[in-house]
C-alpha cells in the first residue's frame, strides 16, 4: 500500500518538528496530534500539515483522530514522571493501545521511537518502560508493519541537552557533573528525521528495530567540554561520584523545573552506545556533533551576532 497520509503523535516536539518538515517536503499529507495547538505554531504554515488538538490517552479521541490515515508515527515520551503521567502510561500503555487501534482501523504501518539500551532488566524505570512498549508493539507484528527506532541522545537546534549545558556554562563558575564517565553516542535530529522518512515506504524495514547513533562516542565530561570549546568559555568540570550524583539528582527533583532525576542517573549506568551501524537502506551518513553544534550554539554568542551581521551585509 502506498502511504500518503501520516499521523504523528508528538509531532510538535523537538524531533517531531524535524520529521514533519521532511515529510511535508517529501509531499506527504501530515496530521499532527498535540495537546495544544499553540505548541505547534511552527508547523501551521507548512504545506499539507494539519494540526489537531487531541488527548492521545483518551482511546475514543485517538481512534477518531487516526481514522483514514495510512501510517502512524509515535514519538511520545517523557524523561521525568509526574503525578499525572507515568513512564508506564506514556511508554507502555499508550503504544499498546495505539497498536490495537491501528489494527482495528486497518492501519498497517506503524513507526515507533523507543530508546537506545531499552531492556526489561535495565536499571531505570525509563528504560524498562521503553522495553515494555517495544514488547507491546511486537505482539502485533503479525497484523502490523512495525519499525522501531532506538536513538541515543538527539542533538540539534532547540534540543534540551546541549542547549542546557550551554546555558549553564555561561552563568555557572564551575560545572558539578553527575556520572561524568557515562557514555553517549549523540545523533543529529535531522539524521533521525531522515531515517524515519526513509523507512516509511521501505518494506525491508518492516519488523525491524534500528539503533540510531552518531559517528562518535563521548563520555559525559567530553560532551560538556565540547560545548565549552564551541562557546569559547572554559569552566572547571567537577565529576561527582555515584553517590553524589544520586544526591544531586534527588535535590534537583525538588526544583520547580526538573532538570535531572534519580531515574536519569540510573539510566546512565548503562552506556547509551550503539552496537550497530546504520543500515544502508536508510541511506544516512550521520553528521558529527562538532560540525553541527556551532551552527546553533554560536547564534547565542557575540561571535554569532557578528556572523549574522556579516551574512545580512552579504560579506
Amino acid at each position: 500500500m502506498l502511504i500518503k497520509q501520516i499521523c504523528i503523535l508528538g509531532g510538535s516536539g523537538f524531533v517531531g518538528s524535524a520529521i514533519v518538515a521532511k515529510l511535508a517536503t517529501a509531499g506527504y499529507s501530515v496530521k499532527v496530534l498535540t495537546r495544544r495547538k499553540d505548541h505547534a505554531k511552527n508547523l501551521l504554515l507548512l504545506p499539507q500539515v494539519q494540526v489537531l488538538e487531541c488527548n492521545v490517552l483518551d482511546k475514543q479521541a485517538l481512534t477518531s483522530a487516526l481514522a483514514g490515515v495510512d501510517a502512524v508515527i509515535n514519538l511520545l515520551g517523557i524523561l521525568h514522571q509526574s503525578r499525572r503521567t507515568s513512564f508506564n502510561d506514556m511508554h507502555h500503555a499508550l503504544p499498546a493501545q495505539l497498536a490495537g487501534i491501528c489494527k482495528d482501523l486497518h492501519i498497517k504501518r506503524l513507526v515507533h521511537m523507543s530508546s537506545l539500551r531499552a531492556d526489561k532488566n535495565a536499571p531505570s524505570q525509563y528504560l524498562r518502560s521503553k522495553a515494555a512498549g517495544e514488547a507491546a508493539l511486537l505482539a502485533y507484528s503479525a497484523e502490523l508493519n512495525i519499525t522501531i527506532f532506538r536513538p541515543s541522545i538527539i542533538f540539534g537546534r532547540g534540543d534540551s541537552f546541549i542547549n542546557l549545558f550551554a546555558s549553564l556554562v555561561k552563568v555557572m563558575p564551575l560545572v558539578m557533573l553527575a556520572k561524568p564517565n557515562a557514555k553517549f553516542q549523540p545523533i543529529w535530529v535531522e539524521d533521525v528525521a531522515s531515517c524515519f522518512v526513509a523507512c516509511l515506504n521501505n518494506r525491508a524495514s518492516y519488523g525491524q528495530t534500528y539503533e540510531l547513533a552518531g559517528p562518535k562516542v563521548y563520555r559525559f565530561r567530553q560532551l560538556v567540554q565540547a560545548v565549552m570549546d564551541t562557546l569559547q568559555i572554559q569552566r572547571p568540570i567537577i565529576g561527582l561520584t555515584d553517590g553524589l550524583s544520586y544526591a544531586q539528582a534527588w535535590m534537583m527533583e525538588l526544583l520547580p523545573i526538573q532538570l535531572m532525576s534519580r531515574d536519569n542517573i540510573l539510566s546512565m549506568q548503562v552506556d547509551s552506545v550503539s552496537e550497530q551501524t546504520l543500515p544502508a537502506l536508510l541511506n544516512i551518513t550521520p553528521s558529527s556533533l562538532e560540525t553541527i553544534i556551532p551552527q546553533y550554539l554560536l547564534d547565542e554568542t557575540s561571535r554569532g551576532a557578528y556572523d549574522r551581521f556579516r551574512r545580512a551585509a552579504a560579506r
